[in-house]
């Protein structure tokens, strides 16, 4: 049963944003200060990764637990109320996403999903410093084509 009303439900998840989020910002400005450049959210790109690295041939995104129903992480919680909309939902998101991972991987790309969890609570500044050590470290060594970093 939702504790909110209806009303306060839709302000609430009105109020969240696809792209500038909290996260992508501080993996952002994290890259930034290590010297990499990078675009944002451009539409030419399927998907519209989160950043894109045109000279590495790489892309990130940056997954919110809730909205990509990351499974056995503390953040992702299945709603209890419009259970069909949100199986619905978390399944069209799922399938996206594999679908932009291929679509990537088909093109000789480089692709990195970072989960929310990974970069947020207790000690998060040294879990970014972390994250980034890893992107660097992965950009720079063009052998993995794949990352996943999970918290």
């Amino acid at each position: 049963m939702d504790t909110l009303t209806p009303e306060d439900r839709h302000k609430n998840m009105s109020r969240i944003r696809s792209k500038d989020t909290s996260p992508e910002r501080k993996i952002r400005t994290a890259l930034f200060k290590a010297g990499f450049r990078y675009r944002i959210c451009d539409k030419r790109y399927p998907g519209k990764p989160d950043l894109i690295f045109p000279r590495y041939y790489a892309v990130i995104f940056i997954n919110g637990c809730f909205w990509h129903a990351h499974e056995n992480c503390r953040y992702f919680v299945f709603p209890k109320s419009n259970t069909g909309f949100w199986q619905k939902k978390f399944a069209r998101n799922k399938a996206r996403d594999a679908e932009n991972l291929k679509y990537y991987q088909d093109q000789c790309w480089r692709v990195c999903f970072i989960w929310e969890c990974a970069i947020r609570g207790k000690d998060s500044r040294k879990k970014i410093e972390k994250v980034t050590g890893q992107i660097i470290q992965w950009l720079e060594e063009p052998e993995e084509s794949f990352l996943e970093i999970r918290g």
